[in-house]
């Protein structure tokens, strides 16, 4: 029976929560930064800001001390906002055990250093047999309705990333198990960034032939980086690649496609972000994203864009304007 803690109560956190329990985990425990967050999960079995229709089972548990988190864990699953993590993990990495399954759920390229969340979680002293990344179409309030979806489980040591699978597999939630740790990562925080042009798209009244566009020509900028990076094509060409961008860039129930669509009907980056819980990864691993590629001469134009338009050099009508206008190159799809 498995002992996991998840630290971040957000959407994505809270319906992993279930996950773990539905297949069969003992205890859960999620660690929740406010107070009023780990007392409800506790005493309700109900998150009250993410997810709050849906009731945990009763394995699933609530703390804000991360050392109580970690108690007699097996499994370590780190669900906060990609940009917090290493702060967090500066307090956390002594609390986190010595042994098992340390399972990234965030989708982002740090700030400053360009790497992706593995390399900061090993950077904070965690063995790279152990880390493991999730990713796919994964829209947390679909998957804590348990309605069917798949994701696929990376880890560079297979037998533990077969066994995160084993803790994760449900009826309704199934895994895949691979090695291309890279792929995953990138497919995951480059579709973020690819879903707020198509959320602009969307929002400037445009239809599915500008959006298809935008998804595909989005596609092929994240197989450029990944190539360049190491991925293996299979896994963009999969769910943590063609899967999960499909499902961010046209759910409504995505938060960078809804922040998107709102800067697309021409409100400010700042206006949509006062909105609570409407915190969107791509807002800030755009400009990540974009320095990453730089560094290894990759051509990013929809990415270089949607960073011009957050950062308020360009709107979305002129970002539209400079893709349409750019040089075409020979290049297939």
């Amino acid at each position: 029976m498995t002992r996991a803690a998840i630290y971040g109560a957000g959407s994505w956190g809270t319906a992993f929560a279930q996950v773990l329990a539905d297949a069969g985990a003992e205890r859960v425990t999620l660690w929740a930064r406010r107070a009023e967050v780990a007392e409800h999960v506790r005493d309700h079995h109900r998150n009250p800001d993410y997810l709050p229709e849906v009731e945990l089972p009763p394995a699933v548990t609530a703390t804000t001390d991360p050392a109580e988190a970690a108690d007699g864990a097996d499994l370590v699953v780190l669900a906060v906002p990609s940009q917090s993590l290493r702060d967090n993990l500066a307090t956390w990495s002594d609390l986190l055990p010595p042994t098992g399954p340390v399972v990234s759920l965030m989708k982002g390229i740090e700030l400053g250093t360009g790497l992706r969340m593995s390399q900061v979680i090993e950077g904070a002293g965690v063995q790279t047999s152990r880390v493991v990344v999730l990713s796919g179409p994964n829209l947390s309030k679909e998957i804590a309705a348990r309605q069917p979806a798949a994701s696929v489980v990376a880890g560079a040591d297979l037998a533990v990333a077969e066994q995160v699978a084993a803790a994760v597999a449900t009826p309704y939630f199934r895994p895949y198990t691979q090695t291309d740790v890279v792929g995953a990562e990138i497919g995951g925080a480059i579709k973020n960034v690819i879903a707020l042009a198509v959320g602009m798209a969307e929002g400037l009244g445009y239809g599915d032939n500008t959006k298809s566009s935008l998804i595909t020509r989005g596609l092929a900028e994240t197989a450029r980086l990944g190539s360049e990076l190491g991925a293996d094509p299979r896994t963009l060409m999969g769910l943590a690649g063609v899967g999960d961008l499909i499902a961010t860039c046209m759910s409504p129930l995505s938060r960078n496609h809804r922040v998107g669509v709102a800067l697309g009907e021409g409100r400010t980056v700042q206006e949509v972000l006062a909105v609570p819980h409407q915190t969107a990864e791509g807002v800030k691993s755009c400009r990540s994203v974009v320095g990453l590629a730089a560094q290894h001469g990759v051509d990013m134009p929809i990415c270089a864009g949607v960073t011009a338009v957050v950062d308020g050099q360009i709107t979305p009508e002129q970002l539209t304007g400079a893709l349409m206008s750019r040089a075409r190159k020979h290049e297939a799809g």
